[in-house]
């Protein structure tokens, strides 16, 4: 079994780039950086920056260009993808981007932009724009779960029971 499967929250270094393709389909480009924090062996702070490029097609581009902004945080999840071509100085290039299937917008903050979506635009609370498709559930079918409440909450004992017949491996 094989698996490609990148998830990745950072924020975004530039503002969405769309363009069309030469058969119309639109896709966007998200630039974003990602840090990672440790502590070395004698107990120094450090920290790096990754940057990454971020391939986003059709409606899930329309989403990230229309409101995603720079500096707004962002969850993608995707697959890798390289590409490679011939430069003007006949040199073999490579890149590797991300080909995002799914992206999850930022929190707001109240009264002020964040991520790049003013009050009206978006709803209330959080959106998983992982399924775009014209099925995918309306937002008050999406469940808001409080934090302080349990995990097993309205179930009952039996469902909240694991058999191993139940795991798929």
């Amino acid at each position: 079994m094989n698996l490609n499967k990148v998830y990745l929250i950072g924020r975004l270094t530039q503002d969405p780039e769309t363009r069309a393709t030469s058969t119309g389909q639109n896709v966007t480009t998200l630039k974003m950086a990602t840090n990672r924090v440790w502590n070395d062996p004698s107990g120094q702070r450090k920290e790096a920056t990754e940057y990454h490029t971020i391939i986003a097609w059709s409606r899930l581009g329309d989403i990230a260009a229309r409101y995603l902004k720079k500096g707004g945080l962002v969850m993608i999840e995707g697959r890798l993808q390289t590409r490679s071509w011939v430069g003007k100085d006949n040199l073999k290039r490579y890149t590797t981007e991300i080909i995002a299937e799914g992206l999850q917008l930022g929190p707001r903050t109240d009264g002020a932009r964040s991520g790049g979506f003013n009050s009206g635009d978006m709803p209330s609370r959080g959106v998983v724009m992982s399924d775009v498709k014209k099925n995918a559930p309306a937002e008050e079918d999406i469940p808001i779960i409080d934090a302080n409440e349990p995990t097993n909450a309205n179930l009952e004992e039996d469902e909240m029971k694991i058999s191993e017949k139940d795991l798929p491996f």
